[in-house]
């Protein structure tokens, strides 16, 4: 469908390189077009839907969206409130969506919605909706902390009407397929920050080693180049997880578990990096002429975007059998 045939090996290997643009709204806008908004339509979208969507999508001639999260219903994705009814051969879509990126300027959303009234993990199912028909409003574009140059939208549906024919797979298996493209998205968020991260420490490293403080070089202080050895070592460790599961993923291996604690890690060692490092810049580090203050603000959104600390840690839990059954 115009893509190369590569593993997903190699998303990963590009999501790190992208990690040397010096800002995460524009990696993150591309893992929405390359690993979020896509897997499920590539893994189980019929031929047609994969002409009409997939190939304008990859040669970049459409932009994607991903549309699960709601006012109501961001990591608790079974809570959703946005329907599809069925009539006749359309659905007739009602509710709204938030936290979108790029819902300012896409084409089309992969929608998470309830088409049907049965148990929350048996009656979503995903469609490619086109995002020029009407009843669907594109109410703002939220200003935000970090990721300023990231288009982020809130979306109203009110009877928009689309074609049962963009149904993806088969109806009821929505949320099924919501989790197989979180596996990507999670392991595609965690590469693009690892590079960002050694950038933060080497400029912070340049930068301690001509600042002088009491007569002498700040990176001289034990406390400051022992603590950029520890962060320098917590990143690789970082790595090698993703790397396996990335391994592991590509040999057909559910690595849910392996993706989430390596998403965890990645939210709490970005803090951790940016919050170090920048206290080392002292007074410049809280200026925004510099970088580490930038990605103090967009690496922050790590460990909240895709499934929050907390969400991962339950699906860790559920993975060791020490989640409390009801």
């Amino acid at each position: 469908y115009g893509g190369m045939g590569l593993d997903f090996s190699y998303n990963i290997a590009v999501a790190e390189e992208l990690g040397n643009i010096r800002c995460g709204g524009i990696p993150m806008a591309i893992g929405v077009q390359a690993g979020m908004a896509t897997p499920a339509l590539t893994r189980f979208g019929s031929h047609e839907l994969k002409k009409q969507f997939l190939v304008p999508t990859i040669a970049g001639d459409f932009v994607a969206c991903l549309g699960v999260s709601e006012p109501g219903a961001g990591s608790d994705v079974a809570s959703i409130k946005t329907t599809a009814v069925r009539k006749g051969d359309e659905y007739v879509i009602n509710g709204g969506k938030m936290w979108i990126t790029s819902g300012s300027q896409a084409d089309w959303m992969c929608l998470l919605a309830n088409t049907t009234e049965g148990p929350p993990h048996k009656n979503k199912s995903l469609i490619c909706l086109p995002m020029n028909l009407p009843g669907i409003h594109v109410a703002k574009k939220i200003d935000k902390l970090g990721m300023r140059s990231s288009d982020t939208a809130q979306i109203f549906f009110e009877d928009v009407r689309v074609p049962c024919k963009n149904l993806i797979g088969e109806e009821g298996k929505g949320f099924t397929y919501q989790m197989l493209q979180f596996q990507e998205e999670r392991l595609w968020g965690v590469a693009t920050a690892l590079t960002p991260m050694e950038t933060i420490i080497q400029e912070t490293i340049e930068y301690t080693r001509q600042r002088k403080v009491f007569g002498q070089p700040v990176l001289h202080n034990q406390t400051v180049h022992f603590r950029l050895a520890e962060l320098a070592t917590e990143v690789e460790l970082l790595r090698s997880l993703l790397h396996r599961a990335v391994a592991l993923y590509v040999k057909g291996n559910d690595v849910t578990k392996f993706a989430s604690m390596a998403k965890l890690k990645a939210g709490r060692l970005t803090r951790e990096v940016t919050d170090s490092c920048l206290q080392f810049w002292g007074g410049m580090g809280f200026t925004s002429e510099v970088l580490v203050s930038r990605f103090y603000r967009d690496l922050r959104l790590m460990s909240i975007g895709g499934g929050s600390d907390e969400t991962m840690l339950s699906i860790i839990c559920k993975y060791m059998d020490a989640f409390p059954r009801k």
